[in-house]
């Protein structure tokens, strides 16, 4: 762990506003807005993984200070519940490290927290998050009902001859009520763990990163108790009302991880084929443009759950990434 020094304060500082000012400009872009507020992660992300935890806590409350004093307290609540601090606690499970030997392990080497472990603490942190964003803006089922109906009003003022039964409107809203939290969740985990891997990337370049590189088709993984969270979310939704809500964010967050380690297993698997390449292409296109070939990968992540731990040598010995 690095010790709080005045160039991690300041970079704390630089880093809470910077996010801030990023997750402002997202309110001004509107084509932009998602990949701006989870942009407004990497900030945090950097600073925790780069000069440590203080830095990281100092960022989240710089930024959520700075969302307040320019917006409103409002503002900065949300994105420091969905942003801010899951970036926060990403870089801090990342900076966890023990001694190989008290895993069993060789001397002279640390077990670094478990990619499995932070991916699993990714789902949680955006269900939990969600969860509080939806009780403040007082999401439910009826301001997705009222979504739809604006869609329709927009699709009638282009072709006024359109006038969909009223049994199908009332279909799709009970579809959407259940589809805009699940997309939402899984939306958010696939860019928070992007921006957490260019995060990693920008600190190892920069020579200030803790953890070593680590082998993402071998090692990304989602822990084997996610899931029954998985299953657990799925069963919700079937529950009606807000428990069906929350049930559909649980599947969509805890869905999304296991989607990115059956990316990560595929990877893996076509290690050294001559039709990889052709597979991984095919694969990525058909998942873009149909969607449904994503139920594929996400079996695929839920048949190959594992936690595999990185190790850096203290001493002599190599670097390895054992399977546990």
């Amino acid at each position: 762990m690095k010790t709080l020094t005045p160039t991690s304060i300041a970079i704390g500082l630089v880093a809470g506003v910077t996010a801030a000012l990023l997750s402002l400009s997202a309110n001004a872009q509107s084509s932009l807005a998602i990949v701006l507020y989870a942009a407004s992660a990497l900030p945090i992300l950097i600073a925790g993984l780069g000069w440590g935890n203080a830095s990281a806590f100092i960022a989240v409350v710089a930024g959520g200070v700075t969302a307040s004093a320019l917006v409103s307290s409002h503002f900065a609540a949300l994105i420091v519940l969905i942003t801010l601090i899951p970036a926060g606690w990403l870089s801090n499970l990342a900076n966890l490290a023990r001694p190989a030997s008290e895993l069993g392990g060789p001397d002279n080497a640390l077990a670094w927290y478990p990619l499995s472990n932070i991916l699993a603490h990714l789902a949680v942190m955006v269900t939990l998050g969600m969860i509080a964003v939806g009780a403040i803006v007082g999401y439910d089922s009826e301001m997705a009902s009222k979504l739809v109906d604006m869609v329709i009003e927009a699709l009638k003022a282009q072709e006024p001859l359109y006038n969909p039964d009223a049994a199908a409107v009332a279909q799709l809203k009970s579809v959407f009520a259940i589809a805009l939290p699940l997309v939402q969740g899984a939306l958010w985990v696939f860019l928070l763990f992007a921006a957490y891997y260019i995060a990693s990337f920008i600190v190892r370049a920069s020579g200030k990163g803790l953890r070593p590189r680590e082998d993402m088709p071998a090692t990304l993984r989602m822990h084997r108790n996610a899931v029954f969270a998985f299953l657990g979310g799925l069963v919700l939704t079937f529950a009606g009302g807000v428990p069906a809500i929350i049930g559909a964010l649980i599947c969509g967050t805890f869905g999304a991880g296991f989607v990115l380690a059956g990316f990560a297993s595929l990877h893996f698997r076509t290690r050294g084929k001559p039709w990889r390449l052709l597979a991984l292409w095919f694969t990525y296109i058909s998942v873009l443009l149909f969607t449904i070939p994503v139920f594929f990968i996400l079996i695929l992540g839920l048949m190959d759950t594992r936690r595999t731990i990185a190790l850096t040598p203290t001493g002599p010995a190599e670097q390895k990434n054992p399977d546990t």
